[in-house]
């Protein structure tokens, strides 16, 4: 304290102009411009906004959005990782049409680093392919689960991380729900999908009973605004009624012809027509999150230390 109190004395002795013996400072001419006092301040540790992009069922869309989705905020200058956290079926680089030669797998194994496995694409975003070589992460060793933290820290320089986790409510996807600063249910106008999005918000809210988490919604392939509207103002009274949470209403996605067309071409439907209805869509909800309130998870590492306690206790 006593150190810190000398430097607030000096600060206001040199915009005074006083020596600490009462004596005025040396002047300056009059046409150099007065030095900047330079205040010390410490380094503040980087903290990676942590988005888990999840879903009731498959074929919601979910992947096509969590990779538009980091398109989205490299366009805002954003440093931006995608992990793929589908531990079975590893579907963000079919989306780019890319073959990573290593994933999750070759790094928990030691034949890898997390530098080694990461790929940068043509798009501005970095990928982490996933590993359909273990079936939970929770089942690693204390070994491996140390060496996964420590390789983890090298994506502190990113400042969006995009867990693009696999359909439905298994242990691995209420894992990375629970670590997250964000989490996006996706969800279609279609009533079945509209029931399974239901259901993992009921089973998040019967996991946890003090979810520190964000919870929003985006409603994909809506014919119009309303549509989507109509669906999310019944997803959010059931689930406020009868679960007592809040899940806050991103934005949708319209039916786009061009989504289509990029799924084909194994391309971000951002990158082939970024004026299209759903490239204008993509960018109000990334538009939307980024002007929202960040607390900051503690950076990547701490997520999975959290992963490894829930599982432990």
């Amino acid at each position: 304290m006593e150190d810190q109190a000398e430097k607030l004395r000096e600060i206001m002795r040199q915009k005074s102009g006083v020596r600490p013996d009462g004596s005025p400072l040396e002047e300056q001419g009059r046409d150099e411009p007065k030095s900047a006092t330079v205040i010390p301040f410490a380094k503040k540790e980087h903290k990676p906004r942590i988005i888990t992009i999840s879903s009731g069922k498959g074929g919601v869309g979910k992947t096509n959005i969590s990779v538009n989705m980091a398109l989205g905020y490299a366009r805002l200058g954003k440093k931006v990782v995608v992990m793929d956290a589908d531990l079975g079926l590893a579907n963000v680089n079919i989306m780019l049409n890319m073959i990573p030669k290593y994933n999750l797998h070759d790094m928990i194994r030691k034949k890898k680093t997390m530098k080694e496995i990461m790929v940068e694409t043509d798009y501005g975003i970095s990928i982490v392919a996933g590993a359909s070589g273990f079936s939970k992460v929770a089942n690693l060793s204390d070994e491996e689960r140390h060496l996964f933290i420590e390789e983890l820290d090298t994506l502190s320089f990113a400042d969006i991380i995009i867990i693009d986790t696999s359909a439905g409510v298994s242990s691995n996807v209420l894992d990375f729900i629970a670590a997250a600063d964000d989490v996006v249910i996706i969800t279609t106008p279609e009533p079945t999908a509209i029931t399974d999005a239901y259901g993992i918000i009921k089973i998040i809210a019967t996991e946890y009973d003090n979810l520190d988490t964000e919870l929003k919604l985006v409603v994909n392939r809506a014919k119009s605004a309303v549509d989507a509207k109509k669906v999310a103002d019944r997803m959010t009274h059931i689930v406020g009624q009868f679960l007592n949470l809040k899940v806050d209403y991103l934005g949708f996605i319209y039916e786009d012809p061009v989504v289509s067309q990029a799924v084909l071409r194994q391309k971000p439907f951002m990158s082939i027509d970024p004026r299209c209805k759903a490239s204008i869509c993509m960018q109000h909800i990334v538009g939307k999150m980024d002007k929202g309130e960040f607390k900051g998870s503690g950076g990547f590492s701490s997520m999975f230390k959290r992963i490894f306690n829930r599982n432990q206790g």
